[in-house]
């Protein structure tokens, strides 16, 4: 699957989309795939405060329970409600199926993370 080039991401496997003062994280395919077979999607509150680097919920798997962590700091303003009875949607198309969208704390946070370049050569190294 091709890592969308407008999307930036972590060496902790999530990605984030930005439109304006907007944040938009998931979870990468070579996230989904180390995982398996997603059951279980746990995610924060609408108006929770993000830190950049700090756990906000889990992903369960059919293999282990993986913590997410925030790419960029923010309050959340939307949930992907759908996740929490079809986490499947996940496994089937991790680049759309958002978790969570939020208000930007500090836009210049997500300069720091990586192109999809950079996230394509850092996944090649692990594997």
């Amino acid at each position: 699957m091709a890592y969308p080039p407008e999307y930036k991401y972590t060496k902790e496997h999530e990605w984030l989309s930005v439109d304006g003062a907007t944040g938009t994280i998931g979870i990468t395919d070579f996230a989904q795939n180390s995982l398996g077979d997603i059951v279980f999607v746990e995610l924060p509150k609408v108006g929770a405060e993000l830190t950049a680097g700090s756990t906000f919920g889990t992903v369960e798997s059919v293999k282990a329970v993986s913590d997410l962590y925030a790419p960029v700091s923010g309050t959340v303003t939307a949930v992907n409600e759908e996740l929490a009875t079809t986490p499947e949607k996940v496994n089937n198309d991790p680049h759309a199926a958002w978790m969570v969208r939020l208000t930007l704390a500090n836009p210049a946070e997500a300069e720091g993370l990586l192109a999809v370049a950079d996230y394509e050569k850092f996944i090649a190294e692990e594997q």
